[in-house]
């Protein structure tokens, strides 16, 4: 449908009156949103008597109360890690499955900048929290989970001449 003298007069009042082009789209028929905003464009309809505006309400719902924080006991606290050696029995391999942890004294909302970002538990669950613990100066994690996180480069073995020679017939 075009754009007859009627229509647009029509369109210039509703326009002016503050409804929105949707609104207008709607009385006039057989048009889009879009057109109507190319069409106040193309008149300079720019400005407007009342711009249209949803109705809000007067005041704000109040927010439902959060949760009071459990108080977490001064042992578990974060406190600066202790210089200790670690033999190789006591340390924990990558291979050997993972103990179970007691849960962390972080959560997201509690979570600082140099505070250990070691996730505990299952996101999806209610007891899920981070270590919480003071992070080592050069990451995100305390001493003892960077272990975990960070293993040692790897060097990798050099092929001695008759391997090297081995895996080569494959390809004469």
């Amino acid at each position: 449908m075009g754009w007859t003298d009627e229509r647009v007069e029509t369109l210039k009042k509703l326009w002016l009156d503050g409804l929105s082009a949707s609104q207008i789209a709607k009385q006039l028929g057989g048009v889009t949103r879009n057109a109507v905003i190319g069409k106040v464009h193309r008149l300079g309809l720019s400005g407007r008597a009342a711009p249209s505006q949803p109705a809000r309400p007067a005041f704000k719902a109040p927010r439902p109360a959060r949760p009071a924080a459990t108080a977490v006991p001064m042992a578990r606290r974060a406190a600066p890690p202790q210089t200790r050696e670690v033999s190789a029995a006591t340390a924990r391999a990558p291979s050997q499955p993972a103990q179970p942890e007691e849960r962390g004294v972080a959560t997201v909302l509690t979570l600082g900048a140099h505070m250990c970002k070691w996730p505990i538990g299952d996101p999806a669950t209610d007891d899920f929290s981070f270590c919480g613990r003071r992070s080592a100066d050069d990451g995100p994690y305390c001493v003892e989970h960077a272990r975990v996180a960070y293993q040692p480069h790897q060097g990798k073995k050099k092929a001695s001449a008759g391997e090297l020679a081995r895996s080569l017939r494959r390809y004469v």
